[in-house]
């Protein structure tokens, strides 16, 4: 009787394993629509990467054993991903620390408005960007996230 248990609580733990495995696979499927394409000319033309998401890189330098920075200059997002593209390195937002300085901010003519607008742009599923001049984003994205969306 004792070995009859032993087997049948085995064989619920292979099961459980299994369900479990397969719940996995089937999230990673999904994320196979995660991803962004990324283009070195405008009209999505010349060298191209495919970045999976989800993923954040704090610095283009070193992407699939290429420099990317400043080299972006049209993308498409796919359908269940979004991109953030920075201007600067490791996401890092060149007006934001000037918000704690609001003389500082008035002395420059730099209004609220212009930190919250402050060099990074957002790109939702399906995005198709031909080039980024029209963003005054030419030749200028450092770093990048990609989320992926369910």
């Amino acid at each position: 009787m004792q070995q009859i248990k032993l087997a049948f609580y085995g064989f619920k733990a292979m099961i459980v394993m299994l369900v479990l495995f397969s719940l996995s696979t089937s999230v990673y499927a999904k994320n196979d629509d995660c991803w962004v394409d990324l283009y070195d000319d405008t009209q999505f033309s010349g060298k191209y990467i495919r970045l999976k998401g989800p993923i954040q890189l704090a610095s283009l330098q070193k992407v699939q054993w290429t420099n990317w920075d400043k080299k972006i200059e049209s993308i498409k997002v796919g359908p269940k991903a979004t991109l953030t593209v920075f201007e600067n390195k490791n996401f890092k937002l060149t007006l934001a620390e000037m918000a704690n300085h609001p003389v500082l901010m008035k002395s420059l003519g730099i209004t609220m408005q212009d930190v919250l607008e402050d060099s990074e742009l957002i790109f939702h599923a399906n995005s198709n960007v031909h080039g980024f001049g029209e963003f005054d984003f030419y030749h200028k994205i450092r770093s990048l996230k990609v989320g992926c969306v369910k």
